[in-house]
């Protein structure tokens, strides 16, 4: 079996979707996106696709190890981003030749089925009480939302107190057995989260994440976290990238993107790092169906997963949401809380292709917003 083609779909709200086709007509599909660069990505993966052509579908991990080593630059969000979606769309590709999931080709299922948690609030939450409500009707058992907005180097404790209230309007409303992740998003920065965490420590937080930006790891050792556990990784590219995290010893969830972070085959790394270390794995996918199916698959097969992001209703998703691209819309089957494991062949999941190729006439040219603190000083998204 031999690849054939390539073809690059930027579909709304923000993703960017590969089809990866061989010549025995079995294709397989990933998700290569950064978000607000997904034409970055998009030319990083066509700068790659001569090393793709006529090889081999099934040797996954040559072609992953030619992509990253066989060129002398290497890492990164665009990079390893391109890189996770061949990777997955490759897996895909061998699941459906071999007429199995991945997480069998991964060693089998640990679990029958994943916790999942629902996003809440918004980029500047609000309403989070009365959403986290509707989250446990529905039957989730567990939400995240951000912390704050923007917050300066050091800021007010009137920005404080808010955040504060709004968690515990959140544990009022949903009671104590349900889980609240508080994202600090990169935008705390150390002054602030030790306040934060003090202030927090009476909730009984299922993590706070990315307390600080990744780049400023060794202000985890100057933190006390009042025994809230961290998380943080989305926005680290590799095992490499991982390697002072699991050193330094002070984060207790690792959250690699499986869209971002060389996909499958370098996500199942890192997560075996992670158990090493007594770490969980909490993968983040705030993305498309096709990162979430992904992710699913390698939470199927590694035991330190403890939860699952997934982005159903975020505010991100404006005009098309994450079920929208496949033709089984119950293919997850959120219940209780859980997700089930698709069993299909490859990534579990049956691409809408005509609804994808309709789409990508729209196309998309998403962007974070920049915000700025009041003194005109550029803050942190």
């Amino acid at each position: 079996m031999k690849i054939t083609k390539l073809e690059l779909f930027k579909v709304p709200p923000r993703w960017l979707f590969l089809k990866i086709s061989t010549d025995e007509g079995i294709s397989g599909w990933g998700e290569p996106v950064v978000e607000g660069k997904a034409a970055t990505v998009e030319a990083a993966v066509k700068e790659m696709e001569s090393y793709l052509i006529n090889k081999n579908p099934m040797q996954i991990e040559d072609i992953w190890q030619t992509l990253y080593r066989g060129a002398f630059y290497r890492g990164g969000p665009v990079l390893m981003s391109a890189i996770a979606g061949i990777d997955q769309a490759l897996w895909d590709i061998k699941g459906k030749y071999l007429k199995q999931p991945v997480y069998e080709l991964l060693g089998g299922k640990v679990r029958n089925k994943v916790r999942v948690y629902s996003w809440i609030g918004g980029d500047r939450p609000a309403n989070v009480a009365e959403e986290a409500k509707k989250r446990k009707e529905a039957g989730f058992t567990a939400v995240k939302m951000n912390g704050t907005s923007e917050l300066h180097y050091i800021d007010s404790y009137k920005k404080v107190d808010q955040a504060v209230a709004r968690v515990a309007a959140i544990r009022e409303k949903v009671g104590d057995d349900f889980g609240i992740a508080v994202d600090f998003h990169g935008r705390v920065h150390k002054g602030m989260a030790r306040i934060l965490f003090k202030e927090l420590s009476p909730y009984r937080l299922m993590f706070v994440e990315e307390p600080v930006l990744s780049e400023n790891l060794e202000a985890l050792e100057t933190l006390d976290t009042f025994g809230i556990p961290v998380a943080l990784g989305e926005r680290l590219f590799s095992r490499w990238d991982y390697k002072k995290v699991f050193e330094l010893n002070k984060v207790d969830i690792i959250q690699p993107d499986l869209s971002h972070a060389g996909g499958i085959s370098e996500a199942r790394k890192i997560a075996a790092m992670a158990e090493a270390y007594d770490t969980a794995v909490a993968p983040h996918s705030p993305l498309g169906p096709i990162n979430l199916a992904a992710s699913i698959q390698l939470d199927a097969a590694t035991p330190n997963v403890f939860i699952q992001e997934q982005s159903l209703g975020i505010h991100y998703n404006k005009d098309n949401d994450i079920l929208d691209y496949l033709k089984d819309k119950d293919v997850f089957k959120y219940k209780d809380g859980y997700a089930e494991i698709p069993t299909a062949p490859g990534l579990g999941i049956e691409i809408d292709e005509d609804l994808v190729r309709e789409k990508a006439q729209e196309t998309h040219n998403w962007k974070n917003p920049v915000w700025r603190n009041e003194d005109g000083t550029i803050a942190e998204w």
